[in-house]
């Protein structure tokens, strides 16, 4: 009887820290720099090699940071939630293409859509760890003053648009309402 008591113990553990796993939502995984200057960065532009991209450039103006690469199957998915929200011109959208190579990102926006003002070319991927990125895509609202306001891992969909990222930025235009 005591032979058949161990493994049952064991698959009995097995199933509670199964259960557990299953109820946690990654999308809920809390990150460090929420309400912390966004790190601070000069990248080149994926399009225009000679240009680069300044996170302090963009103060002034709350926009999304979205991270992405052409490899990332997530992004695809993402990629005609962007283009909408970018076409209603309510929030600027900035790229951060993640561990890319150069010619197949641009070739990626040619052929499903360039929703970003600017898309700064992160071959090594030391800016995405400076941000706390683990996997594309990824995005965070910034507001006027270069703070990180939210982190949406996974992909953008049209009701974390509408419920969460259209509210907040209304919100951090207007704070009185």
């Amino acid at each position: 009887m005591n032979r058949y008591l161990v493994p049952l113990a064991v698959f009995v553990v097995l199933v509670v820290l199964f259960r557990i796993g299953l109820e946690h939502d990654p999308h809920l995984v809390p990150s460090p720099l929420v309400d912390k200057p966004a790190p601070v960065f000069t990248l080149p532009d994926l399009r225009n090699t000679s240009a680069s991209i300044n996170l302090s450039a963009l103060r002034g103006q709350a926009f999304l940071l979205n991270v992405w690469a052409s490899w990332c199957v997530e992004c695809r998915n993402e990629q005609p939630v962007l283009m909408e929200l970018a076409q209603k011109r309510k929030v600027p959208i900035y790229g951060l293409n993640y561990k890319d190579n150069r010619a197949e990102a641009i070739q990626w926006l040619d052929h499903y859509g360039d929703p970003y003002v600017k898309s700064a070319f992160d071959q090594s991927g030391r800016v995405g760890i400076d941000f706390g990125v683990y996997g594309v895509p990824e995005t965070f609202v910034v507001d006027r003053e270069g703070i990180i306001r939210y982190k949406h891992i996974g992909p953008v969909t049209p009701e974390v648009v509408n419920d969460i990222l259209l509210p907040l930025l209304s919100k951090l235009e207007h704070p009185s309402t």
